[in-house]
């Protein structure tokens, strides 16, 4: 193991003999650069470089002085490169220039090393300075060479009259091809006004490069051409002679670019002038408001059309904040604008209201940017414009008021009407029964019952097409199959439509699985295959179909899709067709184009309403003459269809309430007396209540209830689903049955019934609640 202290003196024994080496090899200085104390020492070629005594270079120097020598334009580029030394690079090895004394500018290529102690911290940095003007220069003379596409090369001795020439050098003289010129041929060709080529007197100082532009007059062509010299002046070490030798090339085209831009610079000023009155004529005749502010609001310069539009003159304006004139309620989201613009210089537009002198608030409308320190912005007062579109829109509102209060009208009217007619049959039947069995004619009852119950059962249709065009029917939404539904009713349509039409199947094999309550979409179907029947009074052709849809970003935006998956469901025809105005009106209630007494202007207004509230869409599209295609949207199911066991036929039969106690919530007296005597014949015990609060109150003993038969609802605080959920607390597995006469903000539709929950929708007759008591008692 080396002794504590041995390994530190092995490394600067080491560290000095490098120094050694690197003072005898030729190099043109070398240092040693201590990191933890910041200082640089070197040896007698580093202290030459930078002016110092021998004693200052062992004592070294500051890192900042270190780099003072370097060109400003190199020295970004260094001190990258040490600190990435500094920070675990290997080697350093870079090349830059040098500014020595008298402003001497010398190419050197440094490379050092760095070494590190044992937690890997940069120590010592040792390197050397080789010069490579030399190898500059030649690098040059060939980068000249490439991008002067040839050069021509020459060597004068002075004292002599020719001067060794290239052929190339000819070439650009336009003279003939030799291997020594006359001076005076050479100096014969160039522009007396243009300093000579070559000095035969005088030569340039020795190591300096010499560089001049001459123009020639070539003889063989006559062009005038622009030629560039460089060249530098060598004593010749063995005779002491000076040889003064170089380059030129054409630089004729750099000449003409030149020439160019001199022209340019001299209309400039002229330009920008007139630019300057351009903009200046624009800032003061311009409408728009414009201003220029910093980012913290203060204004910098108004236009006069800002002057007007806030009533203060400019010298109130500048200097004064912006902020301070926007009204309080718009004032964060202006400030928030400029935070913005800081950040980037994207053009913004935004809207907010300013302050004028007279007290008033005026709209803006803003187009605003920003450039380095300032914003520049543009604004147009919209106040007026605003007014306007207020008032447009008040009127919109008030047309749509109108329209809506036609359209109650209408649906008044259409009701009106329709029920008075099952009125009339309804208390006519009634009074005939009266006077009937008061003439002891009873045997002729049965006639007018029958005519009483088929008001009444046309009065239940009209309702359900009300509140399916409402939204509001008791829907009971379950995984359905389209194809399966289609392909079920496929005889029942094809009776329906007549022989006279053919009936056509398209399904998609691969549709998906939507939730809907079947029935309703069987309603739904069966009605757009009537009225494409009606459409085709002289027979034609019915086709039904099915498809799988992907609504995208335009569908969603513009016909109001929900969400992205649907199963289609469509019928089409080539009969009559719709013509725009009547599309238009197609869904709205009691609208229809039938005769009197053939149609009740329900039946599209009810499929409308049944998509919607399935959380779907309705498209007709339809030309006159050319046929309709309805197509209802319906929101794709992930799911799967879940098979029922089948209902035995002693559970539809159950009619024995023996040992039964239901509870019947209802506040309308005559539904809750028919259920609770229909119930009472079939030997239920039947208990009462007339609102949610009178149920919980029965609920609360500890007495067996074997069903609950509530209405939604209900007066009071407690709604039926509430006094259900109530009582499922004390019995979390009592069976309830909801009759309802619509949907109760979906409290009772579809997802949101738990198991045991069973809905019977109003009106239903004596025979539809037994068999669903009957069906639900069967099962406990």
């Amino acid at each position: 193991m080396t002794p504590p202290g041995q390994e530190s003196r092995g490394e600067q024994a080491a560290l000095d003999r490098l120094h050694a080496r690197l003072s005898s090899s030729g190099v043109m200085a070398s240092w040693d650069w201590d990191i933890p104390s910041g200082r640089i020492r070197g040896d007698a070629g580093f202290a030459t470089l930078y002016s110092l005594n021998q004693e200052q270079a062992e004592q070294g120097i500051a890192a900042a002085e270190f780099f003072a020598i370097i060109h400003p334009q190199d020295q970004p580029r260094i001190r990258l490169g040490v600190g990435g030394l500094l920070r675990g690079a290997d080697v350093f090895s870079k090349e830059f220039r040098v500014v020595l004394g008298g402003g001497r500018i010398r190419w050197v290529h440094a490379r050092g090393r760095c070494t590190r102690d044992k937690v890997d911290r940069a120590e010592r940095f040792i390197g050397t300075l080789v010069d490579i003007t030399e190898q500059k220069r030649v690098e040059e003379k060939l980068r000249i060479a490439q991008s002067a596409g040839g050069i021509g090369t020459f060597e004068y001795v002075q004292g002599f009259a020719t001067v060794s020439v290239s052929a190339h050098f000819c070439r650009l003289l336009g003279l003939q091809p030799a291997q020594e010129l006359p001076l005076r041929t050479i100096n014969r060709v160039l522009h007396p006004r243009d300093a000579p080529l070559i000095f035969p007197s005088s030569m340039p100082p020795v190591s300096d490069i010499s560089q001049a532009e001459f123009r020639v007059r070539r003889p063989d062509t006559g062009e005038e051409r622009w030629l560039m010299r460089r060249g530098e002046t060598v004593e010749d070490t063995d005779t002491g002679e000076l040889r003064f030798s170089g380059v030129i090339y054409d630089i004729t085209e750099g000449k003409r670019v030149e020439e160019q831009l001199r022209r340019l610079n001299e209309t400039l000023e002229e330009r920008v002038a007139e630019r300057t009155a351009d903009r200046n004529r624009l800032w003061h005749l311009a409408a728009d408001i414009m201003l220029m502010a910093r980012f913290d609001g203060t204004i910098t310069a108004v236009n006069p059309a800002c002057v007007g539009a806030f009533g203060w003159p400019e010298e109130a304006l500048v200097g004064r904040n912006l902020f301070d004139l926007v009204h309080p309620d718009d004032r964060a989201s202006a400030q928030g604008e400029f935070a913005e613009l800081e950040q980037t210089e994207t053009l913004r537009r935004f809207e907010n209201r300013q302050g004028t002198r007279d007290g008033t608030w005026h709209w803006i409308s803003w187009s605003v940017t920003s450039s380095r320190d300032l914003i520049y912005a543009v604004g147009r007062d919209v106040t007026v414009e605003k007014a306007q579109a207020e008032a447009l829109q008040l009127t919109e509102e008030q047309l749509r008021q109108s329209q809506k209060m036609e359209a109650v009208g209408q649906l008044t009217g259409g009701l009106a009407h329709d029920f008075n007619n099952l009125l009339t049959g309804i208390t006519v039947s009634l009074e005939l029964l009266k006077t009937r069995i008061g003439q002891g004619r009873a045997a002729e009852a049965g006639r007018y019952i029958g005519a009483a119950q088929s008001a009444a059962s046309r009065a239940a249709s009209l309702t359900h097409r009300l509140l399916a065009f409402a939204r509001r029917q008791t829907l009971d939404a379950v995984p359905t199959d389209a194809n399966t539904l289609v392909m079920g009713m496929h005889e029942l349509i094809q009776r329906t439509v007549g022989p006279e039409i053919a009936v056509d199947i398209a399904l998609d094999k691969d549709l998906w699985l939507t939730c809907c309550d079947p029935n309703q979409l069987e309603n739904a179907l069966l009605n757009l295959c009537i009225n494409a029947r009606d459409a085709m009074p002289s027979g034609g052709r019915l086709t039904i179909g099915t498809a799988n849809f992907v609504a995208d970003a335009l569908h969603q935006k513009t016909f109001d899709f929900q969400a992205t998956h649907y199963v289609v469901i469509s019928v089409a025809d080539i009969g009559t067709g719709m013509s725009p105005e009547v599309l238009t009106r197609a869904f709205d209630p009691f609208f229809t184009t039938k005769p009197i007494g053939q149609g009740t202007g329900l039946g599209l207004s009810m499929i409308y309403g049944f998509a919607r509230q399935s959380a779907g869409q309705v498209r007709i599209d339809s030309q006159l003459g050319a046929g309709t295609s309805v197509r209802i949207f319906l929101p794709r199911y992930s799911g799967h269809v879940a098979v029922s066991a089948p209902s035995s036929a002693s559970a539809v039969a159950y009619h024995s309430g023996q040992e039964r106690t239901v509870l019947v919530v209802d506040d309308e007296v005559s539904v809750r007396m028919m259920v609770v005597e229909v119930l009472s014949e079939l030997g239920y015990e039947v208990l009462e209540a007339a609102d949610g609060a009178a149920a919980l109150k029965i609920l609360e003993p500890d007495g067996q209830i074997d069903l609950l038969i509530s209405d939604v609802g209900l007066p009071g605080t407690h709604n039926g689903r509430q006094v259900a959920d109530a009582a499922r607390v004390r019995r979390a597995d009592l069976p309830v049955l909801f009759i309802t006469g619509y949907d109760q903000s979906a409290a009772v539709t579809g997802s949101s019934l738990e198991s045991g929950m069973h809905v019977l929708p109003k009106p239903f007759g004596i025979a539809d609640l037994v068999a669903k008591v009957g069906s639900i008692m069967a099962r406990q």
